[in-house]
């Protein structure tokens, strides 16, 4: 009996995304970052960006994923070259912590909490859906992305916490 093929690994460093189809695993550590994770149910297309800032404000003729809005056009560009629309997709939003809440103390608009906005504004904007999300608290995310199960692990530093669904792997 033919043994699975082992998945293709793929890390995201801030500022980084990838697009690909099934049997790729997508991994990224997240702090303050936000990553938008899109995936296929039928297709079993995905993929996922880290950004780092909401946007720069004055946007160049190269989109850059460390800016939330261009890593939103990015993705999008990635989704209607493989022939689909974005509304076909679960998409999910994750990170934004506060990753030093001894400074920022109540600071409620912290660069975590900016990028959530983003994240929020941008789904608006595109007239998309949030299918799920784990954003804000403190601390760091650990999260793996499964394209060909469509399947997310999440893990929390040990001094995260966080809203959103409990850590582990969460329902496609």
């Amino acid at each position: 009996m033919p043994r699975p093929a082992v998945p293709h690994e793929v890390y995201l460093r801030p500022g980084d995304l990838h697009f690909t189809g099934a049997n790729t695993r997508i991994r990224t550590l997240l702090g303050s970052c936000v990553s938008l994770v899109f995936w296929h149910p039928r297709r079993r297309l995905g993929g996922m960006c880290h950004y780092m800032l909401p946007t720069r404000g004055q946007p160049t003729a190269k989109l850059d994923g460390r800016y939330g809005d261009e890593a939103m056009l990015l993705l999008l560009e990635a989704i209607h070259a493989h022939g689909t629309h974005a509304s076909e997709y679960h998409l999910r939003i994750f990170g934004g912590g506060n990753m030093f809440p001894s400074v920022n103390g109540r600071n409620k608009r912290h660069i975590g909490q900016q990028n959530i906005d983003m994240a929020y504004k941008l789904l608006a904007m595109h007239g998309l859906r949030s299918h799920g999300e784990h954003v804000g608290g403190t601390g760091h995310r650990h999260l793996i992305f499964d394209i060909s199960s469509g399947q997310l692990a999440l893990k929390l530093s040990p001094n995260g916490s966080s809203s959103g669904a409990p850590t582990g792997v969460l329902p496609t």
